[in-house]
């Protein structure tokens, strides 16, 4: 195993070079484009032994996704923000079509007006298209969540396509150390799978084609079982990995310090790491709050949700996500999961970050003292109202 000094999208890069794709398609778009770049270079220095097409649109580049996953290609790409709202439409039907396909998007806000910087309006809008969505909170999580990635889609009880999300410039442009493993060993983890059926001009048939609303509802309740089983087959592939590698960023969620918290972040992405600092320094002041990391976002990690912050007394959840008319994407739903408790916390919901502000771990810190704060006032007048 090497170790190299790398930037997340060349990270994302090297994931695709060490999974051994076949198909590369390619549309630049800041900040993603350093990642078909590097991709580029493998090709064209023979190290990667793949077809790499460059698209006129990313439009085009989820199509070539879809055209060589149908003929059983491991496939690749990367987007980021307006281009992943072009891919929309062919979003739904690489789901549909239940292709294995993964894609690294490196978030970035979407305008009107035009920002470069990161929050998570691109993937959020793509939440419900059938994918599943992994959010990263540093460099090696990038590398192992794509290798992860190729993993579950491929498993023949999941077949849906992955979207593995990082920040833009926190994470893109940002240099870390990261453990690349032998290609070897990746392979021999994620081994090319042969598809159960893929297009044969030697037996032609037809496939997606116009079907009766019976069926269509039969298959959409067949995307949501195999959206369902992935939690399994998640747990699965990160335990393997973990054995095999040593390294573990947790399953559908991530936790620090829960063990006897009182109180609990609950964040995603980068927020993750910002958010573990935050219970460092509201420990050193006698707090006891604990950090639940959502790693993915799709399946929602809804029953671990419940189980970790089922004894705690409140909840502060950061969103990079803005559902505007409602608030907080992220806090809506730890909300309805939390929903069945019988006695659930109070959940505080903050919008943070939006088109690239930053939100270092103290600003978290003060968030949370201020949700601890306004839970004693409330418990403070429950006790009078008792007395």
């Amino acid at each position: 195993m090497s170790t190299e000094i790398l930037n997340g999208n060349h990270t994302a890069a090297y994931a695709a070079f060490l999974c051994d794709v076949d198909v590369v398609a390619a549309y630049p778009i800041t900040p993603q484009t350093p990642v078909v770049e590097l991709i580029a270079e493998f090709v064209e220095s023979g190290r990667l032994k793949a077809r790499f097409i460059r698209v006129e649109s990313e439009h085009s580049a989820m199509s070539v996704c879809v055209g060589a996953a149908f003929a059983g290609a491991r496939t690749f790409t990367a987007t980021a923000s307006q281009g992943l709202a072009l891919m929309h439409e062919v979003l739904h039907w690489a789901a549909g079509a239940r292709l294995p396909i993964v894609m690294c998007n490196v978030n970035r806000a979407l305008g009107s007006p035009w920002s470069i910087w990161a929050d998570y309006s691109d993937s959020a809008a793509q939440r419900d298209t059938g994918w599943l969505q992994v959010y990263c909170k540093d460099n090696q999580e990038i590398l192992d969540s794509v290798i992860q990635g190729y993993r579950i889609s491929e498993d023949s009880r999941v077949l849906l396509p992955v979207m593995v999300c990082y920040e833009g410039f926190i994470l893109s442009h940002t240099y870390m150390p990261v453990h690349l493993p032998p290609r070897e060993e990746i392979l021999d983890y994620a081994p090319k799978k042969k598809p159960s059926w893929a297009l044969n001009f030697d037996a032609p048939y037809t496939h997606g084609n116009l079907v009766l609303p019976v069926h269509f509802q039969h298959l959409r309740r067949q995307m949501h079982e195999a959206m369902q089983m992935a939690r399994k087959v998640i747990v699965e592939a990160v335990d393997e990995f973990r054995k095999r590698f040593g390294r573990f960023h947790g399953a559908l969620v991530e936790t620090y310090q829960m063990e006897d918290a009182e109180h609990a972040i609950v964040s995603i992405g980068s927020l993750g790491a910002e958010s573990f600092l935050a219970v460092d320094l509201l420990r050193e002041e006698g707090l006891r709050v604990g950090a639940v990391r959502v790693r993915f976002y799709r399946p929602f990690p809804s029953e671990e949700l419940r189980q970790l912050l089922k004894e705690v007394h409140s909840v502060t959840v950061f969103d990079r996500f803005a559902s505007y008319g409602k608030g907080g994407m992220l806090s809506v739903e730890v909300r309805d999961a939390l929903f069945e408790l019988k006695d659930p916390p109070a959940v505080h919901g903050y919008v943070v970050g939006l088109g690239g502000v930053d939100v270092p771990y103290t600003v978290l810190a003060d968030f949370v003292r201020r949700t601890v704060k306004d839970y004693a006032k409330v418990k403070r007048r429950e006790e009078v109202i008792m007395l």
